[in-house]
């Protein structure tokens, strides 16, 4: 039987059984193309029923256009997805394959958008989009700037929840700011992929969701058991122990006379320097007291300013070495390897970027 695909290679269309006879089964991204297009023709009529009353002068002009970027947003909202939850990494053309694999594509697929609900992937995934914020968020195409902000709203809507890391979410959101700003600002010397007026609307929204976190209050929780403040010295002492933060440590040292001066403990920093940083580093950096003792808090902070501390994350994507596909370790892949675990290398958000850099 002949394959019935745009393709020879291709495994053919999806067909399903039914009263009227066998029918063809369509993708997920062509009912949304189909639902978008029609919601696009039918806000445009709409539009285009308001615009002889709008047209008055230049301001009503500016509050018509104001209105469509907004109905526009609204309408483009649905991120696209996929049924695969990892991409293969190809950085050349073949005769099976023609092109090369972008960040933007692997965004898309990789399904970040549940990752973020996940305890163990969510610093994972923020630190991602910090680092696509940076550097790399020119070379995202249009659908991957929509998953990008859809993701990036979703995230900031959870932290108002939830209150859980809003000081992540806000130095993500100072780093997206700075780069949209300078972009912006320079939009004839650099390439940005769409209208410049969506763009200087994303970014309005952003300071909305910086003036957001800026005004969270965290709510008091009233409860009768047991509390932070009734266990143990040494309980208490281990818990900081378990930080690989300097912030973290300090923001949960101001709860208490008790915290805070556990807090404070030299040999709590020392730690804390050792894990993150080599010997040689504190040669260069040494930070002595008036009595000759090593003030380990302040060269914790004095050497992250010069070098990268060591990322610590729940759950992180993974590159087969044997299929060069990357995934999420959950979701797995279709591996063709004698043994699969022995091929899989964890994935930091820098190796990431770095996978689509050509």
């Amino acid at each position: 039987m002949p394959f019935l695909g745009q393709d020879w290679r291709s495994p053919g269309w999806s067909w399903i059984k039914t009263e009227d006879g066998w029918k063809r089964c369509e993708s997920c991204s062509q009912k949304l193309e189909r639902d978008n297009n029609h919601c696009n023709i039918s806000h445009s009529i709409i539009l285009n029923s308001e615009d002889g009353e709008i047209f008055n002068n230049e301001e009503h002009e500016y509050a018509s256009k104001k209105r469509k970027k907004d109905h526009f947003r609204n309408d483009t909202n649905t991120q696209s997805f996929y049924r695969e939850k990892w991409i293969y990494v190809h950085k050349e053309s073949t005769k099976e394959r023609h092109g090369y694999c972008t960040l933007g594509e692997a965004f898309n697929r990789l399904d970040f958008s549940s990752a973020i609900q996940d305890i163990r992937r969510f610093n994972y995934v923020v630190k991602l989009l910090q680092l696509i914020a940076k550097s790399q968020l020119t070379s995202l195409s249009g659908v991957a700037q929509k998953n990008y902000f859809n993701i990036l709203d979703k995230i900031v809507q959870k932290v108002l929840d939830d209150h859980h890391n809003p000081r992540l979410i806000k130095d993500l959101l100072q780093d997206l700011s700075s780069t949209l700003c300078i972009l912006i600002r320079g939009v004839g010397k650099s390439v940005l992929v769409g209208n410049i007026n969506i763009w200087i609307c994303r970014l309005e929204t952003i300071l909305a969701w910086q003036q957001q976190l800026q005004d969270l209050q965290m709510t008091k929780h009233v409860n009768n058991g047991l509390t932070l403040s009734d266990l143990p010295l040494h309980m208490l002492n281990n818990i900081f122990y378990r930080f690989s933060d300097g912030w973290d440590i300090i923001t949960l040292g101001q709860v208490t006379p008790t915290l805070y001066m556990l807090s404070e403990d030299r040999q709590l920093w020392k730690k804390l320097c050792q894990y993150h940083f080599a010997e040689k580093q504190f040669c260069r950096h040494l930070i002595l007291s008036e009595k000759g003792h090593i003030e380990w808090k302040l060269m914790y902070f004095a050497l992250k300013k010069h070098y990268p501390a060591k990322e610590q994350y729940g759950d992180t994507l993974h590159f087969c070495r044997h299929c060069s596909i990357l995934f999420w370790k959950d979701s797995g892949h279709p591996c063709t390897a004698a043994d699969p675990d022995s091929c899989f290398t964890p994935v930091s958000p820098q190796h990431f970027i770095d996978l689509f850099k050509f």
